[in-house]
């Protein structure tokens, strides 16, 4: 999650000047904001984060110690893929995310049968990697999803139509999860070049190798 503060800077002369900051990290935040208020000249002092709640620095400083345990800084990759000779599909899952002072890797697959094109493979593969983070305890955190899917992504961004029904009772399933969890999603459309780790887990998971892995990133 990212924030931004807004304050108020008050000048020799007594005029007051509203001020705002780029959005941070809430580390960076905080230790700015503490910088900022020992100069004395600060008042009305606010955090907001992307969802536009508010704090003062008090209870920004508890929000933090309470959220560190938990996964926070989440990016996830996912692709999916397709055979059409036995309707199979390969979903293909890495999440990048922080816990505590540690950063983590997450690899994992699946396959899913009864799929009918490379595109509901594609939703399926969202939808898998929404439940790892629904198992991880993620929920009303900031979520980066990027695939080489331009389609899924410009229609969950609402900047696309979807006509095909068994994709938009995907898209109903994946918006209600979201909901649900209370994800604030930004989508992110990479080349297939990018996206090597996610197709090579969803080959995989075609090929009968389930893959769920967690890594400890040095």
């Amino acid at each position: 999650m990212k924030y931004k503060l807004e304050w108020i800077y008050n000048v020799k002369s007594n005029e007051k000047v509203q001020c705002s900051s780029d959005w941070l990290t809430g580390e960076l935040a905080v230790k700015f904001a503490e910088e900022i208020e020992s100069s004395g000249k600060v008042t009305e002092l606010y955090f907001y984060d992307e969802a536009g709640t508010s704090w003062i620095l008090k209870e920004m400083k508890k929000l933090l110690t309470e959220v560190e345990e938990d996964p926070h800084e989440i990016t996830v990759f996912f692709d999916g893929g397709f055979q059409k000779e036995s309707n199979q599909a390969g979903l293909g899952a890495v999440i990048f995310f922080k816990q505590g002072k540690k950063k983590y890797r997450i690899r994992a697959n699946q396959r899913f049968d009864e799929m009918e094109s490379n595109n509901e493979a594609e939703y399926a593969a969202f939808y898998f990697a929404l439940n790892i983070l629904e198992d991880l305890g993620v929920h009303h955190l900031s979520c980066e999803f990027k695939g080489d899917s331009q389609g899924i992504l410009k229609q969950l961004e609402g900047e696309w139509p979807c006509y095909e029904e068994t994709l938009n009772r995907w898209l109903d399933r994946i918006e209600g999860k979201i909901k649900t969890l209370g994800i604030h999603p930004k989508f992110t459309v990479i080349p297939r070049k990018d996206n090597k780790e996610a197709d090579k887990l969803a080959t995989q998971a075609l090929e009968g190798k389930e893959i769920f892995a967690k890594t400890l990133i040095l």
